[in-house]
């Protein structure tokens, strides 16, 4: 069957525009012309299509595509078998970034055993109350929810203004080493990170190293996590997330 590539364009919910740009790079040459010059595609060309879309949405570049699905070794099943286990890694790291960010929301609402007035001695101006409703919201039914809303509604004020200055210490710790000069891939970066990782396993639930490496790219990623490390010393955020990064490859290799 022949497709218009207007036609094809609509079927693979692309552009036309994106069509033409994969003809110009070689990517996907339509099969046949039209007497009057039109581009035509064939089944063969959807099925390419499909391929390139795919590999799209995993992340490889057009580049990258091209080099793959035209290698001579490699025929359809094993594309899908490519991509299906490429699918089945996202979806892990997908999910270890969904638990991290049920841990993040967690930490802002922590402390909700206490009256408005000790949650002030302990936290400042940092009122974690603002965020309990979207935390219990969107992740309240989550198993991280359930382990650290165990584990803090047990603590009381002195528990949660140890853990606060532990935190408070750590921080000035790690900016410092900022101050320094260290890289954030050093032994010393690498060991507060580390530190970080346990504490968080020590007073609400078991982080382990994908876990932490998705909030690593959350505090750059998101704007209210990027602010508060921000907030300590600029640059802090990236260099924290930098060395979360160091230290998990440190630990798997």
């Amino acid at each position: 069957m022949d497709y218009a590539i207007g036609t094809l364009a609509e079927l693979a919910n692309v552009t036309v525009r994106t069509l033409r740009h994969y003809d110009q790079l070689g990517l996907l040459t339509p099969s046949t012309r039209s007497r009057a010059g039109y581009r035509q595609y064939g089944d063969s060309d959807l099925e390419r299509l499909q391929q390139i879309l795919y590999y799209r949405e995993l992340g490889f570049s057009l580049e990258e595509i091209a080099t793959i699905i035209d290698d001579p070794h490699t025929d359809p099943a094993t594309h899908l078998r490519r991509q299906h286990g490429l699918v089945l890694e996202r979806i892990k790291k997908l999910n270890s970034m969904a638990t991290a960010i049920e841990f993040a929301l967690e930490k802002h609402k922590v402390g909700m055993s206490l009256t408005p007035q000790e949650r002030f001695e302990v936290f400042g101006e940092d009122d974690p109350e603002q965020y309990a409703s979207e935390t219990k919201e969107r992740w309240g039914h989550t198993e991280a929810y359930r382990e650290s809303a165990k584990r803090s509604s047990k603590y009381t004020k002195a528990d949660w203004q140890r853990l606060k200055e532990e935190t408070t210490r750590w921080e000035q710790r790690l900016a410092t080493l900022l101050d320094s000069g260290a890289p954030a891939n050093s032994a010393q970066a690498r060991q507060l990170a580390e530190e970080q990782r346990q504490h968080i396993s020590r007073w609400f639930f078991d982080c382990d190293y994908d876990m932490q490496v998705c909030w690593a790219d959350m505090y750059i990623e998101d704007a209210r996590f990027t602010e508060y490390y921000e907030r300590i010393r600029p640059g802090l955020a990236a260099f924290l997330s930098e060395a979360i990064k160091a230290n998990a490859a440190h630990h798997a290799g």
